[in-house]
């Protein structure tokens, strides 16, 4: 997951609206269903589709009244508590 990503998709979650990407993320995910991809393009697909998800974690916290910046740091540290593990 790429921080800057997932600040940029939150941004357009709040221009915009999060069914956009929630409608990309089911097209993606159909997506990887092709036989013909190689590793390497499912890996593309499925880092977007984790940021895209990050995302919309992140809109949902500040639906919770977090600030964005605190929003933003405590999913990262999640993230990274779970890799940890």
């Amino acid at each position: 997951m790429k921080l800057p990503v997932i600040k940029h998709l939150t941004s357009f979650i709040e221009e915009n609206d999060q069914d956009y990407v929630l409608e990309t993320i089911e097209t993606l995910e159909a997506l990887t269903e092709v036989p013909s991809l190689k590793d390497e393009e499912l890996d593309v697909i499925g880092e977007l589709i984790s940021n895209m998800y990050g995302a919309i974690e992140v809109s949902k916290m500040m639906k919770e009244g977090a600030p964005k910046k605190e929003a933003l740091n405590n999913f990262m540290q999640r993230v990274l508590g779970s890799i940890d593990k």
